[in-house]
Order: C-alpha cells, then structure tokens, then sequence
C-alpha cells in the first residue's frame, strides 16, 4: 500500500471521498487541488497539511494565498500548478479526479514521473488512450481504475488464469433518471430533472453525462484501453439497483461479478492497497434487503450518445477525442440553458460525422481534435 498520496480534484465529489478513505487509511497528503473552491479547499489544507495546493483559476488562488498565510502549504494555480502537484516528489501515487480534459496533462506528466495512478478522470483515456498506456508501458508505472465499473472489471480479473479466458467485459449501468424514456417523453425535461440520479451522488458534470448515457460511452471507450478489448467485446447492461458494478466473462461462459454498495470508496480505497484489502468505511452490504436484481437492454436508438461513442472507438484515432470534447460543450451549454437535452446526443454524433479524424501522434493532436469537436458545437448552436 502507498504512504502518500497526491489528489486532484480534492473538492468534488471523488475528491472528498478519497479523503476520507485517506483519513481512515491514515495516509500522508502532499498535494491538493481544486478548480475554484476555496472554502473546501481551506479545510482540507488545514486538516492534511499538504506542501502544496492548487487552485486552477489564477484569480481565486491570489486570495488563498491570503487566506492560508499562516500555514506551510505553498499555494500554485493553473495547468503548471496541476503538473507540479501530479509530480511531486513525495507523492507514491496521484489519484485524479480532476473533470474533463484538463485531466490529460497532469496525467501524463506524473506517469512520464514515475508515479502510480489511481484514476477517476475519463477523459485522460477516452481522448489520449494510445498515449497513456504507452507512457504507462515505457515509464512502468501501474494504473489501478477508480470508476466503479472499471474497478469491478479489475477485481474480477484477480481471479483470471490467462486473458486467453477472457471473452467479454459486461459493463453495468444505472440508466440514470431517465431509464425507460422514450425520446418524445425526453424532449423537455428540465436539469433538475437531469440532474436527479437514482443511486449516485455525483458532480453536476457527470450526472447529466449519466442522464445522457455518455458516462456509460465513455466507461466502454476507457475499458477499451484499460484491459486491451475491442470495443465489440465489451458490452453494457443496465441495471437499476447498482449493485452490481460490472462483471467478466470467460470463454466457458462462466461470468464473475463484483457487487457492494453504490459507494465510491470501495473503488478508491482498492486502488490505494491494491493487491490488499482493508476495513472499509462502507457498510456491509445485505442482500436480503435489496431482495430483487433487475437487467435490461440499453436504448441505443434514444441514447444516442451511448452509440457515437461506440461508433468512435470502433473508428479510432482523434474520434474518441471528438465526441469527448463535443460532449463537454454541449453538456455544458444544457447546464446552463443554452440547448435542450436531447441536443446533448444530436451535437455529439454530428461532431463526430463532421469534424475531421485524424492519427493521434501526440498530445497535440488530442488538444487538435477537442478544440476542434468544441467549436463544431459551439458554431452549430450558433
């Protein structure tokens, strides 16, 4: 197990929990970060004393520094701020949780450092896939999945002689508030509406992803890379109760399942004492209470978003990178109004029908491809 950890994105909802299996863990923090909340940040720099911590925006990190004047914590901001915490030298793993595609940077840089990574950050893979693994082959650093799904699929794994056995991945999904909608029932539902999961307590950002089935899109472009499958081995059930969290199948048609309770830290915690398993602060979970597991198909004519991002691993190149970064605008244009949430599926599928692919050779390349999918979205919307 790792003594201590750096932790991106500390103030979300990943962020707070892995700070929690930190304290429960009893684990040195040397870094924190935050994209603009400083009043979380504060209590946690107090309470974990990090040599640094960093908040994105610039302007709202000149008033921390103020406001923490009386601690040793150095206070950075922006993206060299981010990659000096995911490299910092006392740090035995960063764990990032970071939303978006600010996430790939620091990525890269802490795996080009040598440092384990625990991670919650889709993105990083879904957009620079071949790169990440790459860098994790070449540096030979290992990289343990905190999405509950990905780690479900690693736990099951633990228990596989050869990959030659393996025959599919079953990803699980919730199906979000929306679950049985056809798109008619879809076309005016409000973010309140988008925004109440079933079974998670999530960021606004991904919540709505869960809504739309992107989170799910994503999950199968992420499996892709992190297990080595194609995506047309890599299959998607939802199931209500999240109880489940994925499940393997072997080539005897035997299928192994993770279950727990819809709780993050199970997923962080593993990641952290991998291969070991330790007390957790979840509590047990009774089958006999939940009684009834539920199964279905998912909607892939109503969702489109869950099609174009099987479309765009099967496609490959910058294609994952263009319904991401697509995605991330039209996502936040429903957030704030601008689009309805049907649009959400509708921008993302003509960005990656209409923006260019192209070879993913370099970090600039994937920069290329999302700049390119986020003002398709935004010159469409107009």
């Amino acid at each position: 197990m790792v003594n201590t950890i750096s932790i991106l994105g500390s103030t979300g909802s990943i962020g707070t929990q892995a700070l929690d299996v930190a304290r429960k863990l009893n684990l040195n923090i040397c870094a924190l970060t935050a994209h603009s909340n400083t009043d979380i940040l504060e209590q946690q720099v107090r309470e974990f004393k990090p040599s640094f911590a960093v908040v994105f925006c610039e302007d709202k990190a000149k008033d921390f520094r103020l406001k923490i004047a009386d601690t040793n914590t150095k206070v950075l901001s922006g993206m060299d701020g981010l990659i000096q915490a995911s490299t910092a030298d006392g740090a035995d793993m960063v764990l990032n949780s970071v939303v978006g595609m600010v996430g790939l940077l620091p990525t890269l840089s802490a795996i080009n450092a040598g440092k384990d990574i625990a991670l919650a950050n889709k993105e990083t893979l879904v957009a620079g896939g071949q790169l990440v693994m790459n860098a994790v082959e070449a540096n030979r650093v290992n990289m343990y999945p905190v999405d509950s799904e990905h780690s479900a699929i690693f736990q099951c794994m633990q228990g596989m002689n050869d990959k030659k056995e393996l025959k599919r991945l079953i990803l699980t999904a919730s199906g979000g508030p929306f679950f049985g909608k056809t798109a008619d029932e879809l076309k005016d539902v409000t973010l309140k509406d988008a925004l109440n999961h079933p079974n998670w307590s999530m960021g606004a950002k991904i919540t709505i992803d869960s809504a739309s089935m992107m989170n799910k899109g994503l999950e199968i472009i992420e499996a892709s890379w992190l297990f080595d499958m194609p995506q047309d081995r890599i299959d998607v059930v939802v199931h209500r109760e999240s109880i489940i969290h994925s499940m393997i199948e072997f080539t005897d048609n035997s299928v192994l399942a993770q279950l727990g309770q819809p709780d993050m830290r199970i997923p962080i915690q593993y990641a952290i004492t991998y291969p070991n398993r330790y007390e957790s602060p979840v509590k047990p979970l009774d089958l006999t209470e939940i009684s009834n597991l539920s199964f279905y198909k998912p909607d892939y004519k109503t969702f489109k978003c869950l099609s174009a991002c099987k479309k765009a691993i099967e496609m490959g190149g910058s294609a994952p990178a263009i319904v991401n970064g697509a995605n991330e605008v039209a996502n936040r244009m429903f957030r704030d109004g601008k689009i309805k949430f049907l649009e959400i599926g509708e921008l993302v599928t003509e960005a990656l029908h209409n923006v260019e692919k192209k070879e993913i050779k370099s970090v600039d390349d994937v920069l290329f491809a999302d700049k390119s999918a986020r003002q398709y979205v935004i010159d469409a919307v107009g």
